[in-house]
């Protein structure tokens, strides 16, 4: 069968099957549509939550950015890693003893204020908008490719789909389709591994095989190393970025993922504290076995197309150029006439532009794998993205409903407040689906904004909240609005006021905007601290329900208000 027919019945059978979970799983009442009941079992939970974190940036990005960038592309993977064992034992438990469905309503309670729970919903919404924004793009891309439309009907295809089922089922309906969905996108992202590296290596495991020879006995990375040198790159395991940068971009993205919403709300799913932990590990695992893989994929990408296009005559390109040429996110520009194919660092002289988006998608096809694979990795990709865009249309329409209008109307009937979360979703599709069609970078890039927003604004009050009986609220919402805004403008600034003057030498001691969220935490610290020292302390009743909330014992269950 063609590309195309494997595509569609692939992609089409893993549909009928997320929204026939959707459907079977309706949520009836507000606590299954914010927590699925409470009564998610621990592995359930775990593929879950692995399948809500690996978003269209793990699947469809990371490598890419890792196949052009190299070494300094790593900062996504161990910065996405860490933060969620960081996640896992810090907070995870502690915030599952306390028993509330969203972050706002932990901040809310622990501070004792409505101010500082509508400040943690404005914060939740401009991260869960900016990381939605990279998921939808991620959903553009796919069906751009697939169905040959342009990524702008791409996306609203994917704003259709992912409405319908996670309008329909909140939360419930999402945890078991986001299962289904783990299950497809680890198939589809491990199976495209196995072929190249047998190809390559003759190693079936990708991870041995990224450390392995080729046929002629030359490691795979001295290759990369020399063939890039060679066009004027950078060599593969070296990097261009500075120390301060890696260690900040790393530090944004670890503690980000400490502070989002859609991640920390999947703990609250499960029956007991005890089970939170347990759901942490497996998903851990979960997690390890595609991020292991990815920096094995970005090697065995970037030395196929290498081989697969450069120096060759413009007439004897492979297919998969001028099939990705449709999409636009492909150009060839002969610029000296001489028929060739130049592919260069120099930006000038380079007449190849590929979109590093595109390249997990793309390996298949460069690899000249079977047609069946290429259609499984289009099904993954987009189990991908629709898993963790559902999950954040939760938190957005969570937000609204719970955190605001029932702050505001605590008498609203559970019927109501479970049509407005509805109405939210469907504004947030909308918005969503804006940003996708015209984001503001790639897609890990995009991502990395909202993980920056979350370090920023959530962690600093979630770790003190739990940790500190004195921080009080003055000091969580000062702290919050100083870490969200000096990080919105400092990224604002860059990537859409002046983006002319985006790079080294006029960065803040030399830390970009994907790293600025690092400096928002330090600063949303240092005013949590300020404050919180020259106002009056928490009532009595909070300090001793802090305390309580760090004693390993109990379920702690989910409360309804």
């Amino acid at each position: 069968m063609e590309i195309l027919t494997w595509t569609y019945l692939l992609v089409g059978l893993s549909f009928a099957l997320y929204i026939g979970i959707a459907i079977w799983t309706r949520a009836g009442s507000t606590k299954e549509f914010y927590v699925a009941g409470g009564g998610v079992s621990p592995l359930a939970n775990g593929m879950a939550t692995a399948a809500d974190w690996m978003s269209a940036a793990s699947f469809i990005s990371m490598a890419g950015i890792i196949s052009f960038a190299g070494y300094d592309g790593s900062v996504y993977l161990m910065g996405w890693t860490g933060g969620y064992v960081l996640l896992a034992l810090l907070l995870a438990p502690y915030l599952r003893k306390f028993g509330k469905f969203t972050v706002p309503d932990f901040v809310g309670d622990r501070y004792y204020s409505h101010t500082a729970r509508i400040v943690a919903v404005i914060c939740a919404l401009f991260i869960s908008f900016t990381y939605v924004a990279g998921q939808m793009r991620g959903v553009g891309i796919v069906f751009s490719r697939y169905l040959e439309v342009p990524i702008e009907w791409g996306v609203v295809i994917g704003m259709v789909i992912v409405f319908f089922y996670a309008v329909m089922g909140g939360m419930k309906g999402i945890t078991y389709t986001q299962v289904a969905q783990y299950c497809v996108l680890i198939f589809a992202y491990m199976v495209p591994a196995i072929f190249i590296s047998m190809q390559l290596t003759g190693n079936p495991i990708p991870q041995l095989g990224l450390g392995g020879s080729l046929a002629d006995g030359t490691p795979l990375l001295d290759k990369l190393d020399g063939v890039l040198s060679e066009l004027g790159f950078a060599q593969y395991t070296s990097g261009r970025k500075g120390l301060t940068d890696m260690l900040m971009i790393t530090l944004a993205l670890m503690v980000g993922t400490a502070g989002l919403p859609h991640v920390i709300v999947r703990f609250f799913t499960v029956p007991r504290v005890k089970d939170a932990r347990l759901s942490a590990g497996y998903a851990l695992v979960f997690i390890a076995i595609l991020y292991t893989t990815a920096p094995a994929i970005a090697a065995f990408g970037i030395y196929n197309t290498i081989e697969s296009t450069s120096e060759k005559s413009i007439d004897a390109l492979p297919d998969w150029i001028s099939t990705w040429e449709k999409t636009g996110l492909i150009s060839v520009n002969d610029k000296n006439g001489d028929k060739k194919v130049q592919y260069l660092a120099n930006s000038e002289e380079n007449e190849l532009n590929i979109d590093r988006d595109i390249m997990v998608l793309a390996s298949p096809e460069i690899a000249k794998l079977p047609n069946w694979v290429v259609g499984l990795v289009a099904a993954g990709a987009m189990a991908a993205a629709l898993s963790t865009a559902a999950g954040l249309l939760l938190v957005i329409s969570t937000s609204v409903s719970r955190d605001l209008v029932k702050t505001f109307k605590p008498e609203i009937s559970e019927k109501k407040e479970l049509r407005i979360a509805r109405l939210a979703a469907a504004g947030a599709v909308i918005l969503a689906g804006y940003f996708g069609v015209n984001p503001p970078g790639f897609v890990a890039q995009v991502v990395a904004f909202a993980f920056g927003l979350a370090a920023a604004s959530f962690f600093p009050v979630i770790i003190l909240g739990i940790f500190s009986t004195r921080m009080n609220k003055e000091g969580a919402i000062a702290g919050m609005l100083s870490g969200l805004v000096f990080t919105l403008i400092y990224i604002i600034y860059f990537k859409f006021i002046s983006p002319e003057t985006n790079s080294e030498e006029f960065w803040w001691f030399g830390i970009s905007p994907e790293g600025i969220g690092s400096l928002g935490m330090m600063i949303n610290f240092l005013v949590c601290f300020g404050v919180s020292k020259i106002t009056p302390p928490p009532p009595n009743q909070v300090q001793e329900m802090i305390q309580e909330i760090r004693i390993p014992r109990g379920a702690g269950k989910a409360s309804d208000h």
